[in-house]
């Protein structure tokens, strides 16, 4: 009897596992219009930025960087605006060790089933609303994927200390299927059993820029 009601309890957390938290999701809409504001003594320059994102399945989790090709933050005391833009040929897998299997993986995400690089070398996030607060802002802005743009918004803070500008959000869950990515996705695919891969997947931004 102990031991079946262990195999319950091991199916019972696979499961919980698996499941995706949809209260965590952040909200995808149609792209907002971005304001234009002329701040040409108030553009801090990014110098040095780490876009990590983080994949889930069934029997496991993977993470990676992506690099930033180029960015600037309008700040004149408060965040005003800012654009950066992903160089999608850069995309890493960190977790995998062995050289075959992180290839593997690789092959997947620059290929046509994730990100498509080839076709979409850039990715982008434009800020349309800064909505702020003594700790963490609320960030508004226009995410590009694979082509398709959509206004997402999170948490951020904003630091400035001698200079430099520090822009860090909390981790961003986003359906990559309102980007166009359907590889194993039990949205889009039956008989998937265990072998699905989670719609929702983590981006997180930390940049920092100089004037």
């Amino acid at each position: 009897m102990k031991k079946i009601i262990v195999v319950l309890s091991i199916v019972g957390l696979f499961f919980i596992s698996c499941k995706e938290d949809k209260s965590k999701k952040t909200d995808t809409q149609d792209a907002k219009e971005v304001v234009k504001t002329e701040m040409v003594n108030n553009k801090y320059k990014v110098v040095s930025s780490k876009l990590t994102w983080k994949g889930y399945k069934p029997s496991g989790v993977h993470n990676g960087t992506i690099d930033l090709k180029e960015g600037v933050l309008n700040y004149d005391g408060n965040l005003k605006g800012g654009k950066f833009t992903f160089d999608m040929t850069s995309i890493k897998v960190l977790d995998i060790k062995d050289t075959k299997d992180n290839a593997d993986l690789m092959g997947h995400l620059v290929n046509s089933d994730f990100f498509d690089v080839t076709q979409f070398p850039t990715g982008a996030f434009e800020i349309t609303k800064v909505i702020k607060a003594d700790i963490t802002s609320t960030i508004e802005g226009n995410l590009t994927l694979k082509g398709i743009t959509k206004s997402i918004s999170f948490p951020a803070s904003i630091i400035e200390k001698d200079g430099e500008l520090t822009f860090l959000s909390n981790a961003i869950k986003i359906d990559r299927t309102d980007f166009g990515i359907k590889y194993k996705s039990k949205k889009f695919f039956d008989n998937l059993k265990d072998k699905f891969i989670n719609d929702l997947f983590d981006i997180t931004f930390e940049v920092k820029a100089s004037k």
